[in-house]
């Protein structure tokens, strides 16, 4: 018998100070059984470096042509398309066009994102940001992750700080583009 998601929740205190984004989140994240935590990781701090009304996780891996992470507006028009780790560059043109904005997070190695997307058919490619995910922090906070876990966020400056389990992380998101 196939294994089912594990629901994991977060409390998460996001103050991102580069936006004006100050929230106390709950969050319910369902991870596949074949998800890494890295990824799941990597999935709720995408959600809150992106946090706007209207975002939301999509179904993930069991809805192939949906997004990680998605924003819609009140008419439920897609107005962000958020994907995370190592999209293909078929996945990132149709949320390119689906979307105002495409947007990658990636924890994975960036250089091998870049190469891989290289020269492939990507609507406003020029225009997606890829935010690299510092791998070692992504580990560390992944490791001290539990089915219920609480999180402070601080973002300023493209630097990113993490309490979570009595440890205090940081790290810095670099931005790259495609094309």
């Amino acid at each position: 018998m196939a294994q089912g998601a594990t629901i994991h929740t977060f409390a998460v205190e996001l103050a991102d100070m580069d936006r004006g984004v100050y929230e106390h989140l709950d969050l319910r994240v369902a991870r596949h059984p074949s998800e890494a935590a890295e990824f799941l990781l990597a999935r709720v701090l995408a959600y809150c470096l992106e946090y706007t009304e209207g975002i939301a996780f999509s179904q993930g891996i069991s809805a192939g042509d949906e997004p990680a992470i998605w924003v819609h507006d009140a008419t439920g028009q897609v107005t962000a398309w958020i994907e995370v780790g190592l999209p293909d560059a078929e996945r990132l043109h149709r949320g390119s066009k689906l979307a105002d904005r495409a947007a990658v997070y990636t924890h994975r190695d960036v250089t091998q994102l870049l190469i891989q997307l290289a020269n492939k058919k990507i609507h406003r490619a020029e225009a997606i940001p890829v935010y690299a995910l510092d791998r070692r922090f992504v580990a560390e906070l992944a490791g001290l992750v539990e089915r219920r876990t609480t999180l402070a966020l601080t973002i300023t400056e493209r630097q990113l700080y993490a309490e979570i389990a009595g440890r205090s992380l940081s790290a810095t998101i670099v931005e790259h583009r495609l094309g």
